[in-house]
């Protein structure tokens, strides 16, 4: 399948992944601070979330990891990855580590229950760039060779499944771009609570976040050239968001968020 990116208007080169284009079709002022290096702060987590792909890639490619050796596993991913700067961040103490070490665990005893027929690949890296300086990247969870032909790519959830399908869809366009297919299913799957997500993308799929794409990037190349501020939607995602402080829209949306959430 050829995919193309629709024309880009010029401007400086920008790199844009799966959460970027998640965050734009939430909030476009939202993506556009994720791109000049605006984050929140690391929380618990999203460390535990890290720490449990790192442990569930290195169970695909090496295998069963015995009970009496996870702790070492984990604290060797930790050691051996960016998430050892995270947990530096996190000032979190050994006892705190501990609790995270056996959340994983618990996560990883369900993981290890999921079938693996037709694994290929772990963390699979994906890049595209076009000729107007536009480079696309992301990261697939897993791939597997389906029976029937084709590929399937995985993306692991270790919290609710929540919405997948936009970053599913900027999956499937990297796919076809790096490999001139549509993937035969993307596909999300909680390992915490079972649900899984699975849709068949259609061409007319990949072609519509590939034109989403060259919007994102015509927007905030514009911003970046006339300092111009990008629309705010305010939402459910504003509670994570790192210009919440400056942002009316997002601190009256989290304001009746926090009324409407029932108080333990």
């Amino acid at each position: 399948m050829l995919v193309v990116i629709p024309h880009v208007i010029p401007g400086d080169e920008i790199r844009l992944s799966a959460s970027t284009y998640v965050a734009w079709k939430k909030c476009p002022d939202s993506a556009n601070a994720r791109l000049q290096g605006i984050y929140g702060p690391d929380t618990r987590p999203a460390f535990l979330g890290s720490l449990a792909h790192r442990i569930f890639s290195r169970h695909l490619t090496g295998g069963l990891i015995a009970s009496d050796e996870f702790v070492q596993a984990c604290r060797e991913e930790i050691g051996g990855s960016n998430l050892n700067n995270k947990l530096t961040g996190l000032e979190m103490k050994p006892s705190a580590l501990a609790g995270v070490i056996e959340e994983v665990r618990g996560l990883y005893d369900r993981f290890t229950k999921l079938p693996t027929d037709g694994f290929e690949g772990s963390e699979v890296d994906l890049m595209h760039e076009t000729d107007e300086g536009v480079q696309l990247v992301g990261t697939v969870d897993a791939v597997y060779r389906e029976d029937l032909g084709g590929h399937r790519l995985v993306d692991w959830k270790t919290g609710e499944l929540g919405a997948p399908e936009d970053q599913l869809m900027f999956y499937a366009l990297m796919w076809a771009l790096d490999h001139a297919e549509v993937p035969a299913y993307v596909e999300a799957v909680s390992v915490q609570t079972g649900e899984r997500y699975r849709t068949v993308p259609s061409t007319g799929d990949i072609a519509r976040v590939a034109e989403e794409v060259a919007q994102l990037a015509n927007e905030i190349r514009t911003s970046w050239s006339d300092g111009s501020r990008l629309e705010k939607r305010a939402g459910p995602w504003c509670r994570f968001c790192p210009i919440l402080s400056d942002c009316d829209e997002g601190r009256a949306a989290e304001a009746l968020l926090s009324r409407a959430t029932p108080q333990p």
